[in-house]
Order: structure tokens, then C-alpha cells, then sequence
């Protein structure tokens, strides 16, 4: 009763904006589109986007630009959410705020190292992280290169790891996306043992132990078959966390003689009988397959809870990254039966809305 009286009003919220989620029927009219002014117009007619797609001047209708809509959507929606949530829900979400600081700074590292043309466009974003996070845009987007980055993030939490990495002598891109992903993961970690009720630690421990596990076994797999990488080197890429796989399952995964080797000992593993990986090892495809069943669950279970929240954002996530895989569709080409079939196998394997 205790639940139901405090997750009341941000279980209503959630359930008005579920109701904004695209349905089946709206993607098979995505797939149907022949040019991205198409899927423009048709968001343009939908309450989670058209109210973003109408400020846009239609010179500005392409690809590049809809993505940023797309984003705007999920940050409006995000705080919708905390403007709704109590002290406890409002903690939550900004520990959940750190998956798009990393992916922040990431697209950042990635600039600077690449020394890419391509401009910090970073001005749609500046709103909601001036008022959610310490991060400054207005001063990552003046970097030149990765001491300018690393000393404009020294007021947050992410300068330590990558301070310490430029110390280290550390020279590449690959260098400083591990040194954040191990630290994120970490931090994530710890946080999920913080004042939670029981339901929520066992949901989020769950979720980010899943995910931890399937990122390290991609990273083994990745390691051993295109980079031919010994153990020693391979324990150094990995984050030091087990959930479903014991220290000595992990310690045979990465210690395998050959790809082959791994193969056979991944399949005797929780995830390998679960999953049955086949001849190609494509376990960044199970990755949100997994996810979704834990938050699937448990918001079935306890729907007055962190998972009412949490899977809300999964699945909008998701409505996002499939509209865009509808937009990559128009720019290879590919005829609206290969869209519909590509977006069907991915609303199959993600449990579609129900997730």
C-alpha cells in the first residue's frame, strides 16, 4: 500500500506517455516511406514529436536534424518524469542522468581524437544538461584537443578517470573510452547497493549485472577473434565485475586457446544456455534482448516501482534507435518490404511495447 500511495503519481504519468509510444502499425507506415521528408511529416502528425518538428524551418528536414528532434523528445520526456518523481525517484534518475553524460563525453573524445570535420553540434542538448548535470557544453564544444576536454570536465566526476589515464602517458581514443567505461560501470556498481527498496536493488543489480557480463564477453570475444589478443592483455580491457558468471567461468572465457574454445565454453555458461549462440558469436544482439526481459518482469511484478520509471526510458530509447534504423533504411535504399522485416526482427527480439 506504502508503494501504491508513493509511485501513484509517476505511475500515472508513465502511463499517459506509454500511451504516446508508436505502435506496430506505425512503423510499418515508417517502412513505407520513401524519403526522410516522409518520416518527417509523419512524426510531425505524432504527440511525441510533432511539437519539436514544428519549430524546425523545412529547410532544416533531413536526417541530421530529425536525430536531434528524436533526442529532444527523450529529455522532455525525462523531465516530465523528475518534475513528477518524489525525493527517492528524483535520486534514481539522476543516477540514470549519467548514461547520457557518458555518451556525451564519448561523441566528445570521439571529436577531438578523430579531428573530425564535423562540428560540435551541441547547442540542442545545452538546455537539459545546464539544468541536469555539471557538465558544460558551452566549454566542451571550444576543445581542441584532449587536454583542452579532459580539464573542461575537471568540475565532474569524470575528470579523475580521464585525468588519470592522460597521465598515464595513454594515447589513444580506445585508451580513454575504456578508462570511462570502466569507471561508469564501477560507479554504477556501487550505487545500485544505495538506499533502494529491496525489489528495486534486485531489478537494478539484475539489469546492470547483465549488461556488465554481456559487454565483457563481447569485449573477450572481440579481443580474441579480430585482434588476437593474449589473456593478460584481455583482463586489462575487462570491468571487474561478475554477476551471472563465476570467476572461474570467467577465468576459462578469457584464458580459451582459440575462438573456437571460447565459443564452446560460452555456450556452457548461463547466457550460452540461454541464448545458444550459433556459428557467428553476436552477443551485442542479446544485449537489449536481455535487458528487456529483467524490466519486462519486473515492472510485472511490482509495477509501483523504480521499473515503472526505468522501462518507460528503455522502451523510448528503443522507439528512437528504431525510427532511426527506419531513416539508415531510406538512405541504403532498401524497399519497404526489407524495412519492415528489419524493423519486425527488431520489435520481435526487443518484445516490442510490451517490454
Amino acid at each position: 500500500m506504502r508503494d501504491v500511495m508513493r509511485y501513484s503519481g509517476i505511475v500515472t504519468k508513465v502511463a499517459a506517455m506509454r500511451a504516446k509510444l508508436l505502435k506496430p502499425q506505425d512503423y510499418e507506415q515508417l517502412a513505407s516511406m520513401d524519403t526522410v521528408t516522409d518520416i518527417i511529416e509523419y512524426l510531425k502528425q505524432t504527440k511525441s514529436y510533432g511539437k519539436f518538428i514544428t519549430q524546425m524551418d523545412e529547410s532544416l528536414y533531413h536526417r541530421g536534424n530529425i536525430e536531434k528532434v528524436l533526442i529532444q523528445s527523450l529529455y522532455d520526456d525525462y523531465t516530465r518524469l523528475y518534475r513528477f518523481a518524489d525525493m527517492q525517484q528524483k535520486d534514481f534518475l539522476k543516477i540514470f542522468m549519467k548514461r547520457y553524460e557518458v555518451d556525451l563525453v564519448r561523441y566528445c573524445l570521439r571529436i577531438v581524437f578523430n579531428h573530425s570535420n564535423v562540428p560540435f553540434d551541441l547547442n540542442y542538448k545545452k538546455p537539459f544538461f545546464d539544468k541536469y548535470s555539471k557538465i558544460r557544453i558551452d566549454q566542451l564544444v571550444t576543445a581542441k584537443n584532449i587536454d583542452h576536454l579532459v580539464d573542461y570536465l575537471k568540475n565532474t566526476e569524470y575528470y579523475a578517470p580521464l585525468s588519470r589515464i592522460r597521465q598515464s602517458g595513454a594515447s589513444t581514443l580506445a585508451d580513454y573510452e575504456l578508462a570511462l567505461d570502466l569507471y561508469y560501470f564501477s560507479m554504477m556498481w556501487k550505487e545500485r547497493k544505495g538506499n533502494w527498496d529491496k525489489k528495486d536493488k534486485e531489478m537494478l543489480t539484475k539489469e546492470l549485472g547483465a549488461k556488465i557480463d554481456l559487454l565483457n564477453l563481447q569485449w573477450i570475444y572481440r579481443a580474441k577473434k579480430y585482434y588476437h589478443m593474449l589473456a593478460p592483455d584481455i583482463y586489462t580491457l575487462l570491468i571487474p565485475i561478475q554477476h551471472k558468471l563465476s570467476n572461474q567461468e570467467f577465468k576459462d572465457l578469457v584464458e580459451a586457446p582459440s575462438v573456437e574454445e571460447f565459443k564452446r565454453r560460452l555456450n556452457e555458461t548461463y547466457y550460452g544456455k540461454k541464448y545458444e549462440f550459433g556459428e557467428q558469436v553476436q552477443i551485442e544482439s542479446i544485449v537489449n534482448e536481455c535487458v528487456e526481459h529483467i524490466l519486462t518482469i519486473a515492472y510485472r511484478n511490482h509495477p509501483y516501482s523504480l521499473a515503472s520509471i526505468q522501462q518507460y526510458l528503455f522502451l523510448k530509447e528503443e522507439e528512437i534507435y528504431k525510427i532511426t534504423t527506419a531513416l539508415e533504411c531510406i538512405r541504403y535504399g532498401l524497399s519497404q518490404r526489407e524495412t519492415l522485416q528489419y524493423l519486425v526482427q527488431k520489435q520481435r527480439r526487443q518484445g516490442g511495447n510490451a517490454s
